[in-house]
Order: structure tokens, then C-alpha cells, then sequence
């Protein structure tokens, strides 16, 4: 049995990965972004463990949320899977000064990475767009470029593929990978997508707990449980180390040796 937290897992493919762990009989936690997401997140997947509240656009919250995800122990697998969509028409702007889609999708992810005790696998949601991101990581708090919610998120999807390969880099004795969901018709995708929702979640899934050799690997992209080529950049030593100083210097939270 496995003890797995996954973030975003209020609705959507988190909920949907939920439910599939706890019916194969994992210890799961759930994570929403406040208490009344939370409990709407315990009500539809019983046998979940607890759940932990806070808002990944908040850096505040998303430090509050890794401490209290250590309080319940050491986890064998996290799953980064919260994240907003592409319609963002224009910028908006959180607490903190930042672009919601960045926060969210982006800062978050590497807080929590820094803050929650390693645990032996890691799995970051991307999604195919980002092979359309802007590897050169210039501007990340879009003050000179022209707002794109469409860009913005590409970039995000592809800064969750460098941070997913840049901890398979740095922590050896931990599984990270990133997976490609596909388009499916969730509250995110909408309902015309075309890819297979049944199987969207099964992918993380399988990572996070499969003794299979091919889910016991690092460092690799996944689209349903295959490898898939991946935006060439977040293969580069370089790109990574220069996005993991950015979200340090944005964020305050210091990346652990």
C-alpha cells in the first residue's frame, strides 16, 4: 500500500486519480483550495485519508499546505496535479504580485517540491502545449510581454516538465517524471476534447505506485503510460538551474541541497 498525496484533487483528474488509488486500496490525500472545497473533496472520494486546504495561487498557503501535508508523515508519492487553464483572458494578478496561471501551475509545484519530505516518486501534469512554451524563461511575471492565456500556460506546462526533470537531475534516489493527461473533457479541457478521459488518470497512477520496471524510472515524459518526446529544452541543465533560481527568487523558498 502506498501513501500518496495529490494536489487539486477537489474535482477533475486529481478526484478522478483519487478514487482510482483508493479503490486499489492506497492511503490517499486529497488536497483542495479551502475548507469547503475540502469537504466536497471528502464527500466524493470516501476512504480518502484526510484532506489538506490551501490556495496554491497564495505562496503563504502553499507553505502552510507543505507543512501541514508533513505533520501526516512521510508520503511514498506526490502527485502535483492542480492547475488552471488557458482561458484567462487577461492577467490577473494574486496576492503576491504574480500571474495566477504562473502561481499556480508553476510556483507552486516547486514550494512544494522544497518544503514536503522527499518521497520516493514524484509525478508533475503537463500537458502536450508545452512544446509550445517559451524556453528562454524571460519575464515569467509577464510585466513586458502582452498577456496570452493561451502562452502563459504553456509556458507553465512546460516549466512543470523542467522541474520534473531537474529533481529526477538532482535527487537520485527519487522516480520524477512528467505526464501528458491529453485533452479531455474535464472542467479544465471543456467539453468538446478528444482524448480518452477514462484513461487521463490511470498515468499518474501508475507512477505513483507500480512496481512495473517501465513506472520505476526518472527523468522520462509519459502520455498513458507510454514515453513521449518532450520540448528539448527541459532536458538542459542549464534551463533548469535557471528556473528553480527564478522561483527561489520569487518565491523566497530556497532550494534544499
Amino acid at each position: 500500500m502506498a501513501k500518496v498525496f495529490i494536489t487539486g484533487s477537489a474535482d477533475g483528474l486529481g478526484r478522478m486519480a483519487a478514487e482510482l488509488l483508493v479503490k486499489e486500496g492506497h492511503q490517499v490525500v486529497l488536497h483542495a483550495r479551502n475548507k469547503h472545497r475540502g469537504q466536497e473533496a471528502m464527500a466524493a472520494v470516501p476512504g480518502a485519508e484526510t484532506v489538506v486546504c490551501g490556495d496554491l495561487s497564495s505562496i503563504a498557503e502553499t507553505k502552510q499546505v507543505a507543512t501541514a501535508v508533513n505533520k501526516l508523515g512521510k508520503f511514498d508519492a506526490v502527485i502535483h496535479n492542480a492547475g488552471v487553464g488557458y482561458r484567462e483572458r487577461e492577467r490577473i494578478n494574486t496576492a503576491d504580485g504574480l500571474p495566477h496561471v504562473f502561481a499556480v501551475n508553476s510556483l507552486a509545484p516547486y514550494i512544494l517540491t522544497c518544503l514536503i519530505q522527499k518521497p520516493k516518486r514524484l509525478i508533475y501534469l503537463s500537458s502536450g502545449l508545452h512544446r509550445e512554451g517559451d524556453e528562454t524563461l524571460k519575464d515569467l511575471e509577464w510585466k513586458t510581454r502582452p498577456w496570452s492565456g493561451y502562452n502563459a500556460y504553456a509556458d507553465s506546462k512546460l516549466h512543470d516538465v523542467i522541474l520534473a526533470f531537474a529533481m529526477a537531475r538532482k535527487w537520485p534516489g527519487v522516480y520524477s517524471n512528467a505526464i501528458e493527461p491529453g485533452w479531455v473533457a474535464t472542467k479544465m479541457g471543456g467539453p468538446g476534447a478528444p482524448d480518452s478521459l477514462e484513461e487521463a488518470p490511470k498515468t499518474q497512477v501508475w507512477l505513483a505506485t507500480s512496481e512495473d520496471f517501465e513506472a520505476m524510472t526518472t527523468g522520462r515524459y509519459f502520455f498513458h503510460k507510454k514515453v513521449r518526446t518532450f520540448h528539448p529544452a527541459a532536458g538542459r541543465v542549464d534551463v533548469q538551474e535557471r528556473f528553480l533560481k527564478e522561483c527561489e527568487r520569487l518565491s523566497g523558498v530556497k532550494f534544499p541541497i
